[in-house]
């Protein structure tokens, strides 16, 4: 996305989507008239990076259900997604079947009890990884954005954390509050 101005909203990606309405990254991208899309790479139990475990308040070596999607955009990569959920919230769900989840995760966490309440992200920069560079299509030495979010449910649980990477030309803007319609 790198010479965009691409101003992005946190809220509809962690808002569940009515039947038969599309994720929320295809409807972003379709109001700016491109075309959205994921390819999922791996879904399943695995290991979460230290970040993502602490974040979830769980012991080292503690496995957890993942969803790792290659974002992109106009048929182009633009990001990495993961997805990183307890074994006490996803396991045995379809959150850890390789196939897409109708409505997406949101809409099914919150068919099974899990809503947001708090969300908190962290933004750092650094030098893309060998797999990264891959899925990404970035020449050696590129840098990367990496912005790990966590969610809570109204009663403090953990219930996802999310890890994604992005070329280090994306603009994140955050906006808090409601603007008038």
């Amino acid at each position: 996305m790198s010479g965009d101005a691409w101003i992005s909203e946190t809220a509809p990606y962690l808002a569940p989507r009515e039947p038969g309405q599309g994720d929320a990254w295809t409807d972003e991208a379709a109001r700016r008239g491109r075309r959205g899309g994921q390819r999922l790479l791996y879904a399943g139990e695995g290991e979460a990076p230290d970040a993502v475990r602490v974040a979830l308040g769980l012991p080292a070596g503690e496995r957890v259900v993942v969803r790792r999607r290659l974002i992109l955009l106009d048929d182009r990569p633009v990001e990495l997604a993961d997805s990183y959920y307890p074994l006490s919230v996803a396991g045995g769900t379809p959150l850890a079947e390789p196939r897409k989840v109708p409505g997406g995760a949101v809409t099914l966490l919150k068919e099974m009890g899990y809503v947001g309440a708090e969300v908190v992200e962290d933004v750092s920069a650094g030098l893309a990884t060998g797999g990264e560079r891959e899925h990404l299509e970035l020449p050696e030495g590129s840098a990367v954005l990496r912005l790990i979010r966590l969610t809570r449910t109204a009663a403090g649980a953990p219930m996802e954390a999310s890890l994604m990477v992005m070329p280090s030309g994306r603009h994140l803007t955050y906006r808090l509050g409601k603007r008038d319609a």
